[in-house]
């Protein structure tokens, strides 16, 4: 048992610890990915959907 403590903490803290600290900047960084995709995303649709309605106003002409 004492082959598994490091100055006091157990490799179990140690392994939670990590990963609480993966989830504290891993989140963050998801959610600012997620937002900057999701505005490329709709940037590309507002481009389609204004060259639709160029199209259709020459058409009109």
């Amino acid at each position: 048992m004492y082959l598994l403590s490091a100055g006091g903490l157990t490799v179990g803290d140690s392994i939670l610890q990590l990963i609480v600290i993966l989830v504290v900047f891993v989140i963050p960084v998801t959610i600012i990915a997620g937002l900057f995709i999701f505005m490329k995303k709709r940037n590309e649709r507002l481009k389609r959907v204004e060259e639709k309605l160029d199209d259709l106003l020459e058409r009109k002409k």
